[in-house]
């Protein structure tokens, strides 16, 4: 019974092998649909990237991207594309690029929260662009490149802590980084949900390890980063990570859990110099 729901839904999405032909225009209508385009499709595969495919602190493959059109007006220029495969395709959006159901394949991609559901992601949109296996192939790539990561030489408690005091909770992608490279996730001692704003009294009663930060938070530029940079908060050492990196799953959650491994490695290794006796 499973089996039949399961090819139920791909025949839904128009996803069977025997039914579709390899895509000669895809467009991306979201930055975490690019990352999997980008890294699965052929170039010439692809006609446009979501509106946010150049920003690079969005996109993690920026680099990669920049190569290719972006979409500014999705609604008029997807329809005027007539792309045979549009991916990231919220749901309930029909009217955003002015097409009814049917019209086109579609593939919608919800939020990863864990690299379990990256590798699915991975494995569904590398059979829609008529390469499932380059998608064995980046899954094989990723967890060798995970196994091969350095243990962290230290551990503690970290809070993933945002402008505004917001701090990433439980549930979310950001956890499993965070539990992968052996760290507690502050949120699931507090019992915190995926999202939840913590002001600077709690956060300093919990007196977490770490705080990791995105990269660029160095600066104040207005109300919501100025509290990253309160007095109360010097104390705690920092990890910083592209929010790239952690905004979408795909090919940079190695990226992400490989920050965080080598400047716990790196702050360990400080200690032992700052803590070594002089001669």
């Amino acid at each position: 019974m499973r089996g039949k729901m399961v090819i139920a839904a791909l025949c839904a999405l128009g996803l069977t092998g025997a039914a579709s032909p390899a895509p000669r225009r895809i467009v991306s209508l979201n930055t975490c649909a690019d990352q999997y385009v980008l890294a699965l499709a052929d170039p010439e595969q692809i006609a446009a990237l979501s509106p946010y495919g150049h920003d690079p602190e969005l996109s993690a493959a920026v680099a990669q991207a920049r190569k290719f059109r972006v979409l500014r007006r999705p609604a008029e220029e997807v329809l005027a594309m007539r792309p045979d495969l549009l991916i990231g395709f919220p749901d309930g959006a029909g009217g955003v690029v002015g097409a009814p159901p049917g019209q086109w394949r579609r593939l919608g991609l919800a939020s990863a929260d864990s690299f379990a559901t990256i590798r699915a992601q991975i494995r569904e949109v590398a059979t829609a662009v008529g390469h499932p296996e380059r998608g064995v192939a980046l899954i094989r790539a990723m967890e060798r490149d995970l196994a091969a990561l350095p243990r962290a030489a230290r551990g503690g408690v970290a809070a993933y802590y945002q402008r505004r005091g917001y701090m990433t909770g439980t549930g979310t992608l950001v956890d499993e980084l965070i539990r992968r490279a052996g760290l507690t996730n502050l949120a699931a001692r507090l019992g915190k949900p995926a999202l939840a704003q913590v002001p600077l009294e709690q956060m300093i009663a919990a007196r977490p390890d770490w705080l990791i930060v995105e990269s660029g938070s160095e600066k104040v530029v207005d109300q919501g980063t100025e509290m990253l940079h309160h007095p109360v908060l010097r104390s705690i050492p920092r990890i910083r990570l592209p929010q790239a990196w952690t905004v979408c799953g795909g090919p940079a959650y190695v990226k992400a859990v490989r920050g965080i491994v080598v400047q716990l490695n790196a702050a360990k290794a400080g200690a032992q110099v700052n803590a070594a006796p002089r001669r």
